[in-house]
This record gives C-alpha cells, sequence and structure tokens, in this order.
C-alpha cells in the first residue's frame, strides 16, 4: 500500500512535537530530523504480541494501525529468531533522540552507531551530519542489506557494514561519537582506539542480567574510557557477536530442599530499583538468572516475583507485604538467589540510595570496572 507523502509528514511532525512536550527532544536540529524521517519506510513491518495467547503477529505499517504505531514513542520488534524471541528492534524514538542529544553531536563529527538495526537512528543520523559522516555496523547480514536499500529509498547512502559490532569500524575511524543500541557486558575497547582523543561512546552496559544496567557516556582520555551512567535508565537487547553462544540451558526447576523466610527488600528491583538490581550482580548473583512473575491461579494477577538459574535452582518472593513490611521468600534449589539482592539492597541504602548518575565506569586496555562516585573510590568493583 503506497501512502501520500503528506500521509506520513504529518505522523512524523506530530511524533516530533510529542517528543518535545513529553521532555524527550529539545534542539531543533534533532527535532527537524524526527519530522523529516519516514520511520514507516524504515519498518515496513513488525511484530506484536496478542493480548490473548501471547503469540506473535505481523503489522503492516502501511495499514492505519500499523502507522499509528510506527509514528508513536514505541519499540517495534523487526525480527525473531526460531523459538519466536525478538531478535532485532527499531527503538523507541522517545529514547533514540534523548540518547542522540545525550552524546552532544556537533557539525562535522563523524559517528559510529552501533547496531543497524532497522536502520532509524541511522537516518536521523544522516539528516542532522550528512551521508558521509555517518557510519554502521550490524552482525545479520539481512538486516544490514535491508537498511541498505530502505535508506537508500528515502534520499540516504550512509557507510554500512556486516561486522561484529565489538570490532566497530576501523577502516573509517577515527570517530567524534560512537553510539550502541545494543548492551555489552563489559566495553568493547576496539572503539577506545577508533575515537579521537576527547571523545564519546553512549553505551548500554549490561553485566550479566536482563535489566542489569544502564546507559554508561564514556568519554575517551589518554588510555582510558571513563564516565558517569546517565540519568535516563534504559535496557538494549545484547549485542550479538560472531562467537555468541546459544542461551544458557536451564535445569528443571529443583523442587527439592525447599527454604522459607521473610525479607524486608522489595521484591522486583529489577523494575523498580534498577541500581539494586546492577548492584546484585556483583553481590554473588550468579550467571543466566531469568526473572518472572507467578499469576494467582484464582485471579489471575501476579502474585510473586520469581527468579531462576541454570543449575535449577528458584526464588518466589511474595508481592503484597504482611502487616511488619515483609514478604515471603520460598527458595529451592542449591543456589540462594534472593540473597544476593538483599546483599546489594544493604550496600544501596549504606552508600546514601544512590541514583544511577553517582555511578560510573573505567575502561582500560585490560581492566574495566564499575565505581561509586569517583574512579578510585573504594566503593568499586570488577567488570
Amino acid at each position: 500500500m503506497s501512502l501520500r507523502e503528506d500521509a506520513w509528514t504529518d505522523l512524523a511532525r506530530r511524533l516530533a512535537d510529542r517528543l518535545e512536550a513529553d521532555g524527550a527532544l529539545h534542539t531543533p536540529a534533532w527535532k527537524s530530523a524526527v519530522a523529516a524521517t519516514p520511520r514507516h519506510e524504515l519498518v515496513p513491518t513488525f511484530y506484536r504480541q496478542t493480548p490473548e495467547h501471547y503469540e506473535w503477529e505481523s503489522v503492516d505499517t502501511a495499514t492505519p494501525e500499523g502507522l499509528d504505531a510506527a509514528y508513536s514513542p514505541t519499540t517495534l520488534v523487526t525480527s525473531l529468531d526460531e523459538r519466536d524471541h525478538p531478535l532485532s528492534s527499531s527503538t523507541k524514538p522517545d529514547l533514540i533522540v534523548s540518547m542522540l542529544e545525550l552524546l552532544d553531536v556537533h557539525d562535522q563529527h563523524r559517528v559510529l552507531a552501533v547496531g543497524t538495526g532497522s536502520g532509524y537512528t541511522t537516518a536521523l543520523l544522516c539528516h542532522r551530519l550528512g551521508d558521509r559522516n555517518v557510519c554502521s555496523v550490524d552482525i545479520d547480514p539481512a538486516l544490514v542489506e535491508a537498511a541498505r536499500d530502505r535508506l537508500a529509498s528515502i534520499g540516504h547512502h550512509p557507510t554500512l557494514a556486516c561486522r561484529d559490532g565489538a570490532d566497530g569500524l576501523p577502516e573509517h575511524a577515527p570517530y567524534d561519537r560512537i553510539i550502541a543500541t545494543c548492551s555489552v557486558p563489559r566495553v568493547p575497547w576496539p572503539w577506545a582506539d577508533q575515537l579521537a582523543a576527547g571523545s564519546t561512546v553512549l553505551v548500554n552496559v549490561m553485566p550479566a542480567a536482563i535489566n542489569a544496567g544502564g546507559l554508561a557516556l564514556l568519554h575517551h582520555s589518554g588510555d582510558r574510557l571513563e564516565g558517569r551512567f546517565a540519568g535516563q535508565w534504559a535496557s538494549f537487547m545484547g549485542m550479538r557477536s560472531a562467537d555468541s553462544t546459544a542461551p544458557t540451558e536451564h535445569r528443571p526447576p529443583d523442587t527439592g530442599n525447599s527454604r522459607s523466610r521473610t525479607t524486608a527488600t522489595p521484591p522486583t528491583p529489577w523494575w523498580d530499583n534498577t541500581v539494586v538490581w546492577l548492584l546484585a550482580q556483583f553481590h554473588g548473583l550468579p550467571a543466566g538468572v531469568t526473572i518472572g512473575m507467578r499469576l494467582d491461579p484464582d485471579t489471575a494477577q501476579p502474585a510473586a516475583a520469581t527468579m531462576t538459574a541454570p543449575d535449577g535452582s528458584a526464588a518466589d518472593i511474595t508481592l503484597t507485604a504482611s502487616g511488619d513490611g515483609r514478604h515471603e521468600v520460598t527458595e529451592t534449589g542449591p543456589t540462594p538467589l534472593w540473597e544476593p539482592v538483599e546483599h546489594a539492597h544493604r550496600t544501596w541504602l549504606t552508600h546514601g540510595k544512590p541514583e544511577w548518575p553517582r555511578l560510573g565506569i573505567t575502561a582500560t586496555a585490560h581492566h574495566q570496572w564499575l565505581w561509586m562516585d569517583h574512579p578510585d573510590s573504594a566503593v568499586h568493583w570488577p567488570l
């Protein structure tokens, strides 16, 4: 279905106005880029889950319903793997413009975007800086070629390459800015080698579990990348690499050795206190932990938060507190999962309930660490 140009341009202008009104967008240059970019051309179809059965269905963005979604501040899932897990997406426009403003791009800057995806971020950068100053890489050849064709159809011809994002794109370096729309457990050091002195990286650092990380704005200085987390929290899909392994298989839940007790620690840090959830990764939480909810069989409403580990360990934390403000914790399996969260919560309380900007990262060629308040702080953890 073809669309009249005024049909999408009006929607794009309204999206730009909405992002400005909501406080996500402040600069005229980025507002102009949003208003001029046909997101539906870059995302001709997307996938959404049906509310009844949570099955994935395809939506055409040329339809009225799909077009409204394309010009809303919504993440659009653009591809699924063989198990119907999201593989790639077009990130929420409000988050992307907030990140681009945080990146502090100036005229004539050269920018590398890691994670081409749909090409929407690349299109905004091209509008702002011109095609010759924009490079982007992605591990998926089909995504790269689709983005190349769709960007060309709207008049943009940046440098695109199918590469492991961790390697960057050294043949087109140096860059003044690198922005990644995927998460990494550690900052890839090749990015530092490809930055001009005094330049900046913006990346979602997520050491282990889902949602356990934030946006780190790191500045290249001497032999290191160093900086703080942004006040705005975000969580991206993990960066796929050429040597990526399949997700860790979980053993069936170990129903023996059930242990029950109570806790004063709130039950869902991965949603309600993401700083605590990050800190839990450094207080003994095993790798590969997944999170979820247990529903009340009578009301079908969430009754408890759940955690599971690859070794079959599990934890169930009731959402409703008792009269003394404590929640019931039931754990099974060999590994305590809630204890590291409690330790992290105590650390958070001990240090004055830090928000994200009090945390930072230093990365050198051989070492990386998370710190609180200052790079030389005694309160730090290796990444």
